[in-house]
């Protein structure tokens, strides 16, 4: 470039001129980290061939009762009962539906420019994030807030009474035995031991600072690899499975607005216990009942179409049905104010 040139660059800017060609190598493009999205890592998913139908529900009175009696003389006891009911699902369908210009997409296609410069590789990735958030605001309004569960203990300032605690902010809060007497309800309950604690983002923070939590790992760090409490050492010491911080955020507003919020409660919790994959013979505290209703085997499913003659346009769909349901009371535990 020769300095004439250069000089007619430098005199178009200072009238208002811009360059026109984007950055390819960054983009401020704020999509969450995919593993915040966890509704499907905490009940089991479970495909079904209709949309709706039913499932069988035996009688827990009569597989915990002691049927066997002493055989009478020259007789026979009476035949035990073992009763059952049934329950239904229902998966509806839920799409969303995210178009391309086709038009003011050449000029990124003939510059051959890659990565987020591509209007079609960044609105898939819209739509199947969106499909993920969706399901987490079906997770947080079936599962994970006051009013849902049978179950369901408050955390209080001072004097909890029944189905009452201290906020797990508060010094004298006793975690691992609060959680014990917990676990030991679900399992005079429900006949199993709660496998799975689901903790809001501030319920966690308050746990992992908490002075009796420390007290009882702070011997096990070194300089090199000091001490420090995460989900694998809560679920240690309460004696569960796994916890999961939910924290996953969303925008509550309408368009045109932002009001960023975290989808699950961050003052609530959850303990339950769930099967890893769907079972007839074992009892879960929910499921997610998923319907492919196309056919294909998947429960979240897209399409790319064209748009009308004339249109200059396509469209990106994503359609997804499933229901998700809580099956037992018995076996959760919702924990609401926790801090």
């Amino acid at each position: 470039m020769n300095s004439k040139s250069n000089g007619a660059i430098q005199a178009a800017i200072a009238k208002g001129w811009k360059p026109n060609n984007y950055l390819t190598n960054l983009s401020m493009a704020y999509f969450a980290n995919p593993a915040d999205f966890v509704a499907t890592r905490i009940f089991p998913i479970c495909p079904v061939p209709q949309s709706s139908s039913y499932y069988y529900k035996f009688s827990k009175a009569d597989l915990a009762r002691d049927n066997v009696s002493r055989k009478p003389a020259f007789g026979k006891v009476q035949p035990a009962v073992m009763g059952q009911t049934d329950d239904t699902y229902k998966c509806e369908v839920d799409q969303i539906i995210v178009g391309i210009d086709q038009i003011s997409a050449l000029d990124y296609s003939r510059s051959r420019a890659p990565g987020v410069a591509d209007p079609r590789r960044a609105k898939v990735r819209f739509a199947s994030e969106q499909m993920l958030l969706h399901q987490d605001v079906l997770f947080a309004k079936k599962f994970f807030k006051a009013g849902v569960w049978t179950n369901e203990w408050e955390g209080k300032a001072s004097s909890p009474g029944s189905n009452e605690f201290l906020k797990f902010s508060d010094s004298n809060f006793d975690p691992v035995h609060f959680f014990d007497e917990r676990k030991k309800d679900i399992k005079l309950s429900g006949r199993r031991t709660p496998n799975k604690l689901c903790l809001g983002l501030e319920a966690f923070n308050a746990l992992k600072i908490h002075g009796d939590i420390i007290e009882r790992v702070k011997y096990t760090g070194s300089t090199a690899n000091p001490a420090t409490v995460n989900e694998r050492v809560l679920a240690q010491l309460f004696g569960i499975d796994e916890v999961l911080v939910l924290e996953s955020t969303y925008n509550a507003a309408g368009l045109g607005q932002e009001d960023m919020e975290f989808i699950c409660d961050p003052k609530g919790a959850l303990l339950c216990y769930t099967t890893n994959a769907p079972a007839i013979d074992e009892p879960s505290a929910g499921y997610i009942f998923t319907w492919d209703m196309l056919g294909n085997g998947q429960f979240v499913a897209f399409d790319q179409y064209e748009g009308e003659k004339g249109t200059h346009s396509e469209f990106i769909e994503g359609l997804m049905s499933c229901d998700m349901k809580k099956t037992s009371d018995d076996l959760a535990i919702y924990f609401k104010n926790c801090v």
